[in-house]
């Protein structure tokens, strides 16, 4: 993914996207340009050879004089990048309108009804290309009605032959088909930066699970070892050194997570399918009883995601508040269109009020992170526990 991201922006910078700005359409209005460059010497070449048939000779040439200048201005802001607004390819389409038109007042009523404007055809589809580049295919289809519209006028015969003329559908086609290049060029542009994205954020996470494991990862492993020394089972200590654990383990799991899911590289993305039981099993441990079902029990990556996340949080409850000796247990059930966790412990249990009163000075953490997880998902959480009853959590997630 990265040496993909890299090569790509090498690329970009070689084609001189970053004089632009990063405007992924640079290419298209640079070749723009010289397709306007070739109409203008198309344009004057006709004024060389027709000049003489103009009622105007001198104006005619005033005009073409008016072509190569707005072609030169033209070429050079859209170059530039000062002229890709839609201002100025409005001025453009005006400019392009009015010269078209103005070959009616230099030219006889037999020239115009025989040959094309003084600017040509041609030329005339400059603006066209440009609002395609700018705004996409839906303008550039516009354009070419306009275009084409502007010379059915000039030949006196709109709007009945702005259809049946054979040069009109092209105005339109050409708009069509550059709108759609330039809506292409952008969407490769953000899928560019979203692999650099991507790349950046796999660069960082590299950094950190190296920083983490020189020195958190470790400090946890030699709590967990000298606490399960020390105190051993159903002791302070000893559940000291297993919720250690089970945070490093967890931890080991995040800095193993790529960056926008929580599987496995490789494995699955938010929208694909995992097993369920893939995900709860390193939460098993010496105090922690896993029963799963003997096939998979699959839901969406980042749902199985949520689920692991509302199990652990009910975990650590555990590890907190249930008391030295505590155990857990946990149990995985597919009952078709949902999937069910119970987590149970043997501990001291929940006073009644309890969960009200830490919620009315503000700790939020079992409200937000099991019943806020289930509520999001579209399924529940239910919570039954009593003094010396231990605690019991129920989580419907919906198979949708």
């Amino acid at each position: 993914m990265q040496g993909l991201a890299t090569r790509l922006r090498r690329a970009e910078s070689a084609d001189g996207a970053t004089s632009d700005g990063g405007d992924p359409r640079a290419p298209l209005w640079r070749g723009a340009q010289w397709f306007r460059a070739l109409s203008v010497l198309y344009a004057v070449g006709r004024q060389i050879d027709e000049a003489d048939r103009y009622r105007h000779v001198g104006w005619s040439w005033v005009m073409i004089g008016a072509v190569v200048v707005v072609s030169l201005v033209a070429g050079f802001g859209y170059v530039r990048g000062f002229g890709r607004h839609r201002w100025f390819v409005l001025a453009e389409f005006a400019v392009a309108a009015v010269l078209a038109l103005g070959t009616v007042w230099v030219a006889s009523p037999a020239f115009t009804a025989h040959n094309q404007t003084l600017p040509t055809t041609l030329w005339l589809t400059n603006p066209v290309v440009s609002a395609a580049i700018l705004s996409g295919p839906v303008a550039g289809v516009i354009g070419g009605i306009v275009i084409a519209a502007i010379n059915a006028i000039y030949r006196g015969t709109f709007p009945e032959t702005i259809l049946r003329d054979a040069n009109y559908p092209v105005f339109m086609a050409v708009g069509l088909g550059i709108g759609v290049a330039a809506r292409v060029a952008i969407r490769s542009q953000e899928q560019l930066r979203e692999a650099e994205r991507v790349a950046a954020e796999a660069r960082a996470r590299e950094r950190l699970a190296r920083e983490v494991h020189d020195g958190v990862l470790q400090a946890l492993a030699f709590l967990a070892r000298r606490c399960a020394a020390l105190g051993g089972p159903g002791t302070e200590l000893g559940a000291l050194g297993e919720l250690a654990a089970q945070q490093e383990r967890a931890l080991r799991r995040l800095i193993a997570e790529t960056p926008g899911g929580t599987v496995e590289p490789g494995t699955a993305g938010d929208g694909d399918l995992v097993d369920l039981r893939e995900l709860l099993r390193p939460l098993a441990s010496s105090t922690v009883t896993l029963a799963e079902p003997g096939g998979a029990v699959t839901l969406p990556a980042s749902t199985a995601a949520e689920v692991t996340a509302a199990v652990r949080n009910a975990l650590e409850n555990t590890l907190r508040h249930a008391g030295p000796g505590a155990r857990s247990f946990l149990l995985l059930e597919d009952v078709g269109d949902a999937v069910l966790v119970t987590v149970r412990d043997d501990g001291a249990g929940i006073a009644p009020g309890r969960l009200d009163a830490a919620r009315a000075e503000g700790r939020l953490g079992v409200a937000e992170s099991i019943v806020g997880r289930m509520r999001e998902l579209g399924g529940r959480a239910e919570l039954t526990t009593g003094v010396d009853e231990g605690v019991e959590w129920e989580l419907w997630i919906p198979r949708t």
